[in-house]
């Protein structure tokens, strides 16, 4: 199994100058390398061009600060983006040539395989790297006994901090699923509430509101200032300082909610969504891309890939319009938060109605027994077995919280559910 580890470097001013002056040599050779490919007939393989690297230092003594793996992974950067470009345009999408690096736009090296050394000097852990020297790290995290670190990526900020990503591999076996989940979730993902799912729980969405003001006033004195100057640059960093913050605040919330779900559950069901096509849908454009829809399926699905959890990601086409309990088509429009079937009268809230449909189609897709019976009455159109309305859950609410962590998430109740619906669920 591999993972990536993420650790703040602490370098003094020397040690900075040093890593910027290798990130810019390393820049340099990738617009090199980017022009010889251009300027030839025929685009020779990736390892032909790293074998003329040794002559290439014989007159550009800049390459010769520099660890040899680290200038190899540079011409396989350049490789993979042109592999990158060329999948797009089979793909149909209209897109040009790759353009030089900038500096601002390249802000990284890779060692691969050697030229790095975890190290503790003193009581003090390190990171050394080959020609560059021992950079203080903060290990807030123990790397496993049993992993093998493979490679090391060194990257600077917008914000001016330095982070070294290790990617590890772990000598153990991925978990074996369940042949029959006991636990299993639907997850129904929203903009009012972050996530609801058929445990009763409704994650509401962090408000942001202030971050994002912030962050505005910061855009609007940087406007201001003379592009290039000093004081420009004082307020790029804190721009940059802001975008950084509301980042860091949103990924803690989707870590943790989506690590909850990958380790309480044996089977969980979401929606197959097109993140980026609802991004430019019109109208809310900002909040669907503040929601990183995209970023919590796919650290979910990591997750539980690692904890052997059934990931199931199913159509989600009709999941809001279809009742959980008979299976009839309802069209309402979104400002509509309650689910009213008009055939067999079963009310809920709409997303905890979406959020059963998932699940119950993830099921059938996965194929797997689950312990708590489905209940055998047919979906009439569609012939899909639906879920017990013993099981189902009332609408459940919590205090908005930038922090939050599933875990906290507390059963309150719904009031909207009326009487006629409770009986409804219990017969």
């Amino acid at each position: 199994m591999q993972y990536n580890y993420k650790y703040r470097l602490n370098p003094t001013e020397a040690l900075t100058e040093t890593l910027l002056h290798h990130v810019d040599t390393c820049r340099q050779l990738y617009n090199h390398v980017l022009h010889l490919l251009n300027e030839a007939d025929d685009i020779p393989a990736r390892y032909e061009v790293q074998g003329r690297l040794p002559d290439l230092k014989t007159w550009w003594t800049d390459l010769r600060d520099v660890h040899s793996k680290v200038l190899q992974m540079v011409v396989k950067r350049v490789y993979d983006n042109l592999s990158t470009l060329k999948a797009q345009k089979e793909n149909g999408r209209a897109v040009g040539m790759l353009k030089w690096k900038p500096p601002r736009e390249y802000r990284s090296l890779t060692y691969n395989q050697s030229g790095f050394e975890l190290k503790n000097t003193s009581g003090r852990p390190t990171l050394w790297l080959s020609k560059i020297g021992e950079i203080p790290i903060h290990l807030h995290r123990d790397i496993p006994e049993n992993a093998t670190v493979k490679q090391v990526a060194v990257k600077r900020e917008p914000t001016g901090e330095w982070y070294a990503t290790f990617g590890i591999a772990v000598d153990e076996d991925t978990p074996e699923k369940p042949e029959n989940p006991e636990r299993v979730v639907g997850i129904d993902v929203g903009i009012l509430t972050y996530a609801h799912d058929t445990d009763g729980y409704a994650i509401k969405s962090p408000d942001f509101s202030e971050e994002r003001e912030r962050l505005e006033r910061a855009q609007r004195d940087l406007s201001r200032k003379d592009y290039g100057s000093g004081n420009w640059e004082k307020q790029r960093q804190v721009v940059a300082e802001c975008h950084a913050d509301l980042k860091r605040k949103r990924r803690d919330l989707i870590h943790k909610l989506s690590n909850y779900y990958a380790t309480e559950y044996d089977l969980v069901a979401v929606e197959d969504l097109d993140a980026k096509g609802l991004i430019e849908l019109p109208g809310s454009s900002r909040n669907r891309a503040g929601a990183a829809w995209g970023t919590f399926l796919r650290m979910l699905q990591s997750k539980c890939e690692r904890e052997g959890t059934y990931f199931v990601a199913v159509d989600s086409k009709d999941t809001t319009k279809e009742c959980a309990s008979c299976g009839v088509k309802t069209d309402k429009p979104l400002w509509v938060r309650e689910h009213s079937c008009p055939s067999c009268g079963f009310e809920a809230d709409r997303d905890a109605n979406a959020a059963w449909n998932i699940l119950s189609r993830g099921l059938e897709d996965i194929g797997v027994g689950h312990s708590e019976s489905t209940s055998s009455e047919p979906n009439g159109s569609a012939g899909r077995t639906r879920a017990p309305l013993s099981s189902t859950p009332v609408e459940t609410a919590l205090a908005v919280d930038t922090s939050v962590s599933a875990k906290r998430v507390v059963e309150t109740g719904s009031p909207t559910l009326k009487e006629r619906t409770a009986s409804a669920v219990s017969e």
